[in-house]
């Protein structure tokens, strides 16, 4: 799957919709109004994770939950980053897929994947065995069904885990040929795998162990198609204060907060956290998880890491743990106005 994108530099959001403590509604609520804010402050999408059965996720059907985001935004396009495919049948998937590109008008960017922790599929009888092979598949109709929207009536397909006879696809995608694809890519081998399949990645970590995987990409990408210009994604929690000592003061519990549901189905199962995992605030700042301070200091940090990391997509998750609304409202002002605007 390929698509052409601007090559210079933009500014999405990325959202794990992680319990904040309030009511469940009332944080909805805040998060449309956040995502309605980085429509008008010209962001250019909303991503948000899928997760279950877990305080880290309140989102765990992210397509409905963005099906409101497209009735409150007009030009923030929006998706799952990412989909766990292994949870759906193909079929669903697809037709979900359909709905929200067209309810938003086309905004859709499709992130798909099989998850990083397999406690949660298991909960829904997917053992952690099956789980290649569901996603494999399930990955091999979806694109399938995409590519060939236009001129596949009826779709056939026998497989380990799915079988599919004669089934009339009677929706389309509002994008043409297909809305933008994405990948989570944290090795150079998936960034590999990205590149050769057209879709765009997001990475997390060091922007010096990044580059390792945004370079494998461009390597492969040059190589195997030309002229295209994907995003190149760098995820980092940003803070942004009046100074460093209140943005410090706001972000150190708030991560506190997100850290804990983070763990909740690691501690519930007795299962060993990432070993990349920053079990305190201070770890999240030193490894560029999280870039905390005032306007100026926050610039320069998120350019330069930006730059070391190869990266041409910055996924600001602005809003988690318990940091309130209005800070989370800060920091996106301040990241259109002091660097977006100076940018260009």
């Amino acid at each position: 799957m390929t698509n052409v994108f601007p090559s210079n530099l933009a500014f999405g959001i990325f959202d794990h919709l992680d319990e904040d403590g309030l009511d469940i509604a009332r944080q909805y609520e805040d998060r449309l109004i956040l995502a309605e804010a980085c429509d008008q402050l010209g962001f250019y999408a909303y991503h948000l994770a899928e997760h279950h059965c877990t305080p880290h996720g309140r989102g765990p059907s992210p397509n409905l939950f963005l099906s409101s985001v497209a009735q409150r935004t007009r030009r923030l396009r929006l998706g799952p980053l990412v989909m766990l495919l292994a949870l759906y049948h193909p079929l669903r998937a697809f037709e979900e897929i359909c709905m929200l590109d067209q309810l938003s008008g086309g905004r859709l960017e499709l992130g798909i994947g099989r998850g990083a922790l397999p406690i949660e599929l298991g909960y829904f009888g997917i053992g952690a065995d099956a789980v290649p092979g569901r996603y494999a598949e399930a990955s091999e109709i979806l694109v399938e069904i995409l590519v060939n929207a236009l001129k596949v009536g009826t779709l056939c397909y026998q497989g380990r885990h799915f079988e599919l006879n004669d089934v009339p696809l009677t929706l389309r995608p509002h994008q043409r040929p297909h809305p933008p694809t994405w990948v989570a890519a944290n090795r150079p081998e998936s960034a590999a795998w990205a590149a050769a399949n057209g879709a765009n990645i997001a990475c997390v970590g060091p922007s010096s162990s990044v580059r390792k995987t945004t370079d494998a990409f461009r390597a492969y990408q040059e190589d195997n198609t030309g002229d295209r210009a994907p995003f190149i994604g760098l995820l980092r929690m940003v803070v942004v204060g009046r100074c460093d000592t209140h943005a410090y003061s706001l972000a150190a519990p708030a991560y506190e907060r997100w850290l804990k549901s983070f763990q909740f189905l690691y501690e519930l199962n007795a299962i060993p956290t990432p070993p990349n995992l920053p079990l305190t605030f201070d770890a999240a700042v030193e490894s560029e998880l999280c870039v905390v301070g005032s306007a100026a200091s926050v610039r320069e940090a998120l350019l330069s890491q930006l730059e070391e990391a190869g990266a041409n997509y910055l996924l600001c998750q602005l809003a988690f743990g318990n940091l309130p609304l209005d800070a989370s409202l800060y920091t996106a002002t301040t990241i259109q106005s002091e660097i977006m605007a100076r940018l260009g």
